[in-house]
C-alpha cells in the first residue's frame, strides 16, 4: 500500500510539473514582431541595412549616428554585430579588433569599454568620425522608444543568453530579431526565448527542412535565404509556411544592381524575395517604394 501510494505521489508531481510547464509556455507573451513578419502581410520594412549602414561618408558601420541618419530617410531594419569587452561589456562591433572601424588598435576582448571610450569610430573610408563605439545597451533604448528594429548578429565570442538578458533588460523584445546561423544556433535560441523572432539559415529546402525536424514553429522563423538568388520553388515554400523571406543582395547581387539598373531589387522581390539585406539601402528602398 506505501508502495502504491509512493509511485501514486510521484506520477501525480510530474504530471503537474508537465501542466505547469506546459501552461507557462502557452502563456509566454510573445514578441509582436512574430505577428508583424507574417509573409501574409505585408506593412514590415522590406529593406534590411547590413551592419547598421556601410560605405557611407562620415558615417560609419555598428554606428548609432548612423541608424539616425538612414532611419532619418528611409523605413527599415537594421542589422548589428554584438561583440563583448574584456570586462563584459557588449558592444557593436564586427571585427575582433578595432584596428579597422576605429583610431584605435587591439582586439575587444583585451580591452575593457572605457578604454574603447578613448577612440574615436572612422567611417569606411578611413576618415576619423567624432562618434564612438556605442553600447548595445544604448542601441536597445533608442530602438525601443523610436520603434526600429534590429536583426541581432551575436559574435562567436558572445553567448546568446547574454544578448538575450540584454534585451530583456531594455525591455526591448518587440524590436529585436535574433540572428542565427544553423540549426543547433536556432535551437538553442529558441529554447531561451521562444517569444522572440529568430533570423534562420534557409538556403534551400533541406535548410528548412532541418528547421523543420528540429521543430522550431515557423512562426518564429525569418528565413534568410543566402546571398545568392535561390529557386523560385524555394520562395513559394517558405511563403505557404507564411515564413517570409531574406534575400542578401549584399555583395554580388548589389554589385549587379549598381552596375546595370536597380530595378533589379523590384525583380527580386517579384521572385519571392520580401526583404532585401543590402549594402545600398536608399537605391534599394527606392526601387522597391517607389
Amino acid at each position: 500500500m506505501k508502495h502504491f501510494l509512493l509511485v501514486f505521489i510521484v506520477c501525480a508531481f510530474f504530471s503537474c510539473k508537465s501542466t505547469t510547464e506546459q501552461e507557462v509556455t502557452a502563456n509566454v507573451e510573445t514578441s509582436q514582431l512574430i505577428e508583424l513578419f507574417k509573409a501574409s502581410h505585408s506593412d514590415y520594412p522590406n529593406i534590411s541595412v547590413h551592419r547598421g549602414g556601410k560605405g557611407l561618408l562620415n558615417y560609419p558601420e555598428n554606428c548609432l549616428e548612423s541608424i539616425k541618419f538612414i532611419n532619418d530617410s528611409i523605413n527599415a531594419i537594421y542589422e548589428v554585430d554584438v561583440a563583448q569587452t574584456k570586462d563584459g561589456q557588449l558592444i557593436l562591433m564586427h571585427d575582433n579588433s578595432i584596428d579597422r572601424t576605429t583610431t584605435g588598435a587591439g582586439k575587444v576582448s583585451d580591452l575593457t569599454y572605457n578604454e574603447l571610450k578613448n577612440f574615436n569610430l572612422v567611417d569606411d573610408y578611413g576618415n576619423e568620425t567624432e562618434f564612438k563605439i556605442p553600447l548595445f545597451s544604448e542601441l536597445l533604448l533608442w530602438c525601443d522608444k523610436n520603434n526600429v528594429i534590429l536583426t541581432i548578429d551575436i559574435k562567436r565570442s558572445v553567448k546568446q543568453e547574454d544578448v538575450i538578458k540584454a534585451l530583456r533588460d531594455a525591455n526591448a523584445e518587440d524590436v529585436s530579431i535574433i540572428i542565427t546561423y544553423n540549426v543547433e544556433q536556432a535551437k538553442t535560441a529558441y529554447q531561451l526565448a521562444p517569444d522572440l523572432l529568430l533570423s534562420v539559415s534557409a538556403r534551400n529546402n533541406e535548410e528548412f527542412e532541418r528547421l523543420l525536424e528540429a521543430e522550431i514553429p515557423t512562426e518564429n522563423m525569418l528565413a534568410f535565404t543566402g546571398t545568392r538568388l535561390s529557386d523560385v520553388s524555394l520562395f513559394k515554400r517558405l511563403h505557404d509556411n507564411n515564413v517570409v523571406c531574406m534575400l542578401g543582395t549584399l555583395g554580388n547581387l548589389d554589385k549587379s544592381a549598381a552596375a546595370k539598373d536597380d530595378e533589379l531589387y523590384m525583380q527580386w522581390k517579384d521572385q519571392g524575395a520580401d526583404i532585401m539585406a543590402t549594402d545600398r539601402p536608399f537605391e534599394a528602398f527606392k526601387a522597391i517604394n517607389n
